[in-house]
This record gives C-alpha cells, sequence and structure tokens, in this order.
C-alpha cells in the first residue's frame, strides 16, 4: 500500500491567489465608491441634526449662535448673561461631531440660501465648492 500525502501543489496556490486577485480588481473599486456615496449621506444626515438642535436653541435664545460663537453653542451656555438665562441646554448628546472626512463643519450666522444660517462640509476634497463626491454638503453661503 502507496502512503500518499494530500494537499494543494504550488501552482495551484498561485492559480487561485491569481483569481482571488482578479476578483478584488473587479469587486474593489464599486465598494469603495459605496463607501464614498455612504460619508457623503453621512454627511447629510449629521447636517440635518445639527439642523434640528440649532433650530430647537432658536426657540430657547430666539436667535442662531453667532459666527464668533459657532456650533459650540450648542453644548455649552452664552456668556451673555440675557441670553444664559434662556440658554436650555446643551442641545446635543455628545460633542459637536466632525464631518465624515473628520474635519469639522462650517458655520456662520449668516443666511445660506434657505437657511437664516450657512452650515456645510466642504466635502471629500475640504475645499469651497466642488462636483460629485468633492461637492459642499449641507446649508452653504448664498452666491
Amino acid at each position: 500500500m502507496r502512503n500518499r500525502m494530500s494537499g494543494f501543489t504550488l501552482l495551484e496556490m498561485i492559480v487561485v491567489l491569481v483569481i482571488i486577485g482578479l476578483i478584488m480588481g473587479l469587486v474593489g473599486p464599486a465598494l469603495f465608491g459605496q463607501a464614498d456615496k455612504a460619508k457623503v449621506q453621512t454627511a447629510e444626515t449629521q447636517v440635518k441634526m445639527l439642523k434640528g438642535a440649532l433650530e430647537t436653541m432658536r426657540l430657547d435664545l430666539s436667535r442662531y449662535p453667532t459666527t464668533e460663537e459657532g456650533l459650540a453653542l450648542l453644548n455649552s451656555a452664552p456668556s451673555d448673561g440675557a441670553a444664559a438665562g434662556r440658554w436650555r441646554g446643551p442641545y446635543l448628546d455628545e460633542a459637536v461631531p466632525n464631518d465624515p472626512w473628520d474635519r469639522p463643519y462650517v458655520y456662520r450666522g449668516e443666511r445660506s440660501a434657505t437657511q437664516g444660517f450657512t452650515l456645510y462640509s466642504l466635502g471629500a476634497d475640504g475645499q469651497h465648492g466642488g462636483e460629485g463626491l468633492d461637492a459642499d454638503v449641507g446649508y452653504v453661503p448664498a452666491r
């Protein structure tokens, strides 16, 4: 009786690795594209959540934060005595989040095209403007 060892040959292993590499080359870019789209959707959702907190705070203070106060006013009372007495925060459960690209959201007290404030993420490229995944996300300044 012959004692034969079973297993894979080196050639079989190389063929399997080449097939896996080809599959990843076809599927990988599609998966990374979905991840980029998910970041844009996350930014849109976070901007809406921050808008809700700003609207709630505006009901208490009768105003939005100034550019100098920024989004920090959602978690800490204003230094102005009259406004501090009306402040009922914090208006967020946690700290103000960064955008999905780990940069702070841009907030200004000036009107956007649709809101009484400007609040947006600079998108994937971190620059003003842009298109597609690089476009600004949120309530951008009126141009």
